[in-house]
């Protein structure tokens, strides 16, 4: 009767408990979801030829935890840090390869009993992944290894900044990197690959690559290779014929503590007549050009930029720009009321005076009305489609192409609000 009550009991508690779960639901143990691994066979197809170890095996299995050491499924798991490398999975037995297969970490190899390995026979790991040293480790079959974890170091030197400018004829690629560059270039059939050795990439440099374009380069594409750093550069038609040449150079900027690597696409024949041409167009450029409501683009598309990147832009460094950005600064006294360059801070230069010219020079950044003048040098200089990305290299090459163009019609609706304020103005007249 006692056992009776006692089922019953327990009987009606088996709902109220379930209900309680259910009211309760955090009491429950949460459900863990298992990660995803990949399973690789790497069982080679022949087995060893029999030893004296197949003999003794039942016995000397005792002394490894019993005979599952030598009959039970062997399998090894790898995992790398940061996960995701391709790992190239070898089978070696003596110096020669059975097997190879290839996954992605984390994976679970499968490997032959030990019974069917000999003291000889590895697992060799060889771990890659884009902007990291690739690493190989071994292991031997017959070893009580079941999990290995491969850690894996950054490159040592990775390209922080990327910059293009093309102007009067001639394009320069300039690669900023952590440490001194080992390049090599390769001929492509639109163009040719730059390949950094031993180089990982940024965002911020990849950013810079995105939608480049001008009169030589058609395009870029930046792709990573292991430890290597390849950025396809393709060509236009125009950049594709024998007119042009490459030449590279290097050196530091102590300033920033970078290394900088150069690669020029030029003229063949040399700069002479895009010197010429820059005269000319230099000539056509008038007082209106940087006077007026262009000083409002001028003003607003300089207040966006970041001055010391706008003055690493316009301060002369080496670069093929240099002389024109001097003598379209000789232009702006030129063209500036009473031949004065004015500068942000209220210092006036005398464009006619070489020393005071000099001293502009020095500070383009601060000049009035010198980015406006840039903007028609280069109307004048290039063709209508690659406008905006000349203008870009001269005076913003760290931003990305689609950030300056939002900056430069910004800039361009300030002027255009300011000429229709004029217009209204002397329509009330």
């Amino acid at each position: 009767m006692r056992k009776r009550r006692i089922r019953l009991l327990l009987a009606l508690a088996a709902p109220i408990a379930l209900d309680a779960r259910a009211a309760f639901p955090e009491t429950a143990k949460p459900s863990e979801k298992p990660q995803a691994i990949d399973v690789v066979e790497l069982i080679p197809q022949e087995p060893p030829k029999w030893s004296p170890t197949n003999l003794f095996a039942p016995i000397t299995g005792f002394f490894h935890g019993g005979p599952g050491y030598w009959y039970g499924e062997r399998s090894v798991e790898i995992e790398t840090t940061p996960p995701g490398a391709v790992l190239d999975l070898f089978y070696v037995r003596g110096n020669f390869q059975k097997r190879y297969e290839q996954a992605d970490a984390p994976a679970r190899v499968m490997l032959p009993p030990r019974i069917e390995a000999t003291d000889r026979d590895n697992l060799t790991v060889r771990a890659l992944l884009d902007g990291y040293r690739q690493r190989e480790i071994q292991i031997p079959v017959r070893s009580q290894t079941d999990r290995v974890m491969i850690d894996l170091s950054p490159l040592p030197n990775s390209l922080l900044a990327f910059t293009q400018t093309t102007f009067a004829g001639r394009s320069s690629l300039t690669f900023l990197t952590k440490e001194a560059v080992a390049f090599r270039l390769q001929k492509s059939q639109d163009g040719f690959d730059v390949v950094l050795t031993q180089t990982a990439n940024t965002p911020a440099a990849d950013a810079n690559m995105q939608g480049v374009a001008s009169s030589l380069i058609e395009g870029l594409q930046p792709q990573q290779l292991g430890e290597d750093l390849m950025i396809r550069v393709r060509l236009t038609e125009l950049g594709r014929s024998d007119q042009f040449e490459t030449r590279s150079r290097q050196g530091f900027d102590p300033v920033r503590s970078v290394h900088v690597f150069n690669l020029d696409l030029s003229a063949r024949e040399g700069d002479n007549a895009a010197r010429e041409s820059a005269v000319g167009a230099l000539g056509r450029i008038r007082t209106a050009d940087v006077t007026g409501c262009a000083l409002d683009f001028d003003e607003a598309l300089r207040e966006q930029l970041d001055p010391e990147a706008l003055a690493r832009a316009l301060t002369p460094n080496g670069s093929h720009t240099d002389p024109y950005l001097r003598a379209a600064m000789k232009r702006l006294g030129e063209l500036s009321p009473d031949g004065v360059i004015r500068m942000r801070d209220g210092s006036r230069f005398r464009g006619s005076v070489p020393i005071e010219l000099m001293a502009a020079a020095t500070e383009p950044n601060e000049a009035l009305g010198y980015l406006a003048l840039l903007r028609r040098f280069v109307a004048e200089m290039e063709a209508e489609p690659y406008r905006e990305s000349t203008l870009r290299g001269l005076i913003a090459p760290e931003l990305p192409p689609d950030r300056f163009d939002a900056l430069l019609r910004q800039a361009e609706e300030r002027e255009q609000s300011c000429d229709r304020g004029a217009g209204a103005k002397a329509s009330a007249g």
